[in-house]
């Protein structure tokens, strides 16, 4: 054999071709396990996520945070929106919705933990855009958009910013009275 038959049949390593070509072999297949076991991985890792979103999406919804469907009132005769002071006197905040002409307008009504029974939109000043509203957590409101607490003794006493935006009421006997020009005023936060 010449030098250069000699040559292409041996590789650097001076050993034959066919046996460079088997290691070659095994160590391809040892690179492609790992890469097979990474996507693996990965799809896993995708799936860990998305219950981890849902299970999340899951909890905010149980507090509250905007997923429930406000119940609908009805003007009764003379205009005013009336609601049964029973139903609001649990201490917790109870969402209603106002069509105002084709705009439904959100609110709550609840029973502070001084025993006043007010009200507000469940909109404010800043964060109306956003339409997420608030929750309650314990005494206070939340504003499901920025996270800022409200203690319930406060709803209707202070505005602006993103306090729940209030709603005049008035109590006669055992009815809360809302009037539906006030509730008109809420339009703007809800278009």
């Amino acid at each position: 054999m010449s030098g250069k038959s000699s040559k292409r049949n041996t590789t650097g390593s001076g050993r034959p071709a066919s046996q460079d070509q088997s290691v070659r072999e095994q160590k391809r297949a040892q690179f492609e396990e790992p890469r097979r076991r990474s996507t693996l991985h990965i799809v896993l890792a995708g799936v860990t996520l998305l219950i981890v979103v849902a299970a999340a999406a899951a909890f905010v919804s149980s507090r509250g945070g905007g997923a429930t469907e406000p119940a609908t009132t009805q003007a009764a005769t003379g205009g005013d929106v009336k609601i049964a002071l029973a139903d609001v006197g649990d201490g917790k905040a109870h969402f209603y919705s106002y069509d105002a002409g084709g705009t439904q307008v959100k609110f709550f009504v609840l029973k502070s933990s001084d025993g006043k029974v007010r009200a507000a939109f469940d909109a404010c000043d800043v964060c109306y855009a956003q339409k997420k509203g608030y929750h309650q957590e314990g005494d206070e409101m939340v504003c499901n958009n920025c996270g800022r607490r409200f203690p319930s003794t406060k709803i209707n006493e202070v505005e602006g910013g993103c306090n729940p935006s209030p709603v005049d009421r008035t109590i006669k006997g055992d009815t809360l009275i809302l009037k539906t020009a006030d509730l008109q005023t809420g339009v703007q936060y809800f278009q």
